[in-house]
């Protein structure tokens, strides 16, 4: 379970990683980071739309989710909001195949975020 400190609860940190990060792609999920300049821990939300399939099937994808978030946190910095979005394919998905689409999402939109940092430094 993911400690408090690090759950995504408030709409406006949904919209700020939606819209002011950068997204991350794979074949169950999306990954929305976004860096802030805040100092809180990072935090981790979830989105799993009722396309993925009906109540059982939407609260097993958040719960492998959830427990592949809480041993990727400590690899997150300060400030990061990390939203991350089933698509129905997850709901076909078995634990393993899950966790490495996420971490293909994630790597995905760290190197992103990496490219969009270098070409601020850019321009600074």
């Amino acid at each position: 379970m993911l400690p408090r400190d690090n759950r995504l609860r408030t709409s406006v940190d949904f919209r700020t990683a939606f819209r002011a990060g950068v997204k991350g792609t794979s074949g169950h999920a999306l990954a929305h980071l976004a860096r802030t300049r805040e100092s809180h821990a990072p935090r981790v939300g979830f989105v799993v739309s009722k396309a993925v399939g009906n109540a059982v099937t939407r609260n097993r994808v958040k719960r492998r989710a959830r427990a592949w978030a809480a041993q990727h946190v400590p690899e997150l910095e300060a400030g990061d909001l990390l939203v991350i979005r089933a698509l129905p394919a997850s709901a076909e998905a078995d634990f393993s195949a899950l966790t490495r689409s996420l971490d293909r999402a994630l790597r995905a939109a760290e190197r992103r975020q990496r490219k969009r940092d270098e070409a601020a430094d850019a321009r600074r």
